[in-house]
């Protein structure tokens, strides 16, 4: 019986494969060029600025809060090579082997040509003709082809170009603040310029009695951090005596009173060195009675005879 030779069946089975699966066609390596900076949080807080003076003699007070970072920032320059080839194709030898030759019998001529007129042929015709039609012939590996090209990653480069520590100050923005007010706490947002209006006669605190409350602390905490930052705010004597009373000038029933006990708590309120809201309770009341100018008019001569008040009326409100 006839016995097979191994080394001649594992030739077979090598060239077998080399065949069905081709050879990919190497083509110009292509680079990309990116930036990247590295961000590491070094140090993180909060700056409350209570304002002046240290101690609350007024019911309101502005409070401002700023979030702190510190960064370590590394920018690098990147470059990722790649390898770029065109995959095989057996079908496409049917064309690519009769192309490739006339390719090569072109690419040949072409030379000539070029030594004959000492050089004057692009690369494009005298050596990329012969590159296109040695590979066209090939039957195990298909022409260049860009249009088909496929890419893996061969290499990545980094070249460090900057490095240096950055600070940031931004307003701690519509976020949350706790304010505790003796035994209870509440939560108030700021503004979008991290601003926190505190006001102790205006919800939440006006439902409170402060007069045994010596100080307001106010929290800021980042949840995803936590990192936190305390301060407290005391409370002047004088203001804590002053609240109860002022409370009642402001929001005690005001219809049923006459236009006399009207000038009576915005006077008291100046008195009491409440300006901001003998103000504010001015222009409730101008606007109250907004629509009977009469009474209206009773209202701002009494301020400027018994309480000698000069208010200018809003626009519409005569």
């Amino acid at each position: 019986m006839f016995k097979r030779n191994p080394s001649r069946l594992a030739g077979a089975v090598l060239c077998t494969s080399l065949f069905l699966g081709g050879c990919a066609n190497q083509l110009s390596q292509r680079s990309e060029h990116e930036e990247r900076v590295e961000r590491k949080l070094l140090d993180h807080s909060f700056q409350v600025d209570l304002g002046e003076p240290k101690t609350l003699e007024l019911p309101q007070r502005r409070i401002r809060i700023h979030e702190l970072k510190t960064f370590d920032i590394t920018e690098f320059e990147v470059t990722r090579h790649y390898d770029r080839y065109t995959p095989y194709q057996p079908w496409r030898e049917v064309y690519e082997i009769p192309l490739g030759a006339v390719a090569i019998v072109a690419g040949i001529g072409a030379n000539v040509v070029n030594v004959l007129t000492f050089g004057s042929l692009p690369d494009s015709v005298t050596r990329d003709w012969l590159t296109y039609g040695v590979a066209g012939v090939n039957p195990f590996m298909n022409a260049p082809s860009h249009g088909r090209a496929q890419q893996n990653l061969a290499g990545i480069d980094e070249v460090q170009r900057d490095h240096r520590v950055e600070h940031s100050s931004l307003p701690w923005s519509e976020a949350p603040v706790e304010v505790t007010a003796g035994k209870e706490t509440h939560e108030l947002t700021t503004d979008r310029n991290g601003g926190l209006r505190v006001n102790l006669l205006d919800s939440p605190f006006a439902e409170q009695n402060l007069s045994y409350v010596t100080q307001l602390n106010i929290k800021v905490q980042d949840d995803q951090s936590n990192v936190q930052a305390t301060a407290t705010l005391p409370l002047s004597k004088s203001l804590r005596g002053k609240l109860i009373e002022a409370h009642d000038l402001i929001y005690d029933d005001l219809e049923d009173d006459e236009v006399s006990q009207w000038v009576h708590r915005v006077k008291r309120l100046s008195e009491l060195g409440l300006e901001d809201e003998a103000s504010e309770l001015e222009q409730s009341l101008i606007e109250l009675t907004r629509n009977d100018p009469q009474l209206q008019h009773e209202f701002l001569r009494s301020l400027a005879k018994d309480a000698g008040r000069l208010v200018a009326v809003p626009p519409g409100s005569e």
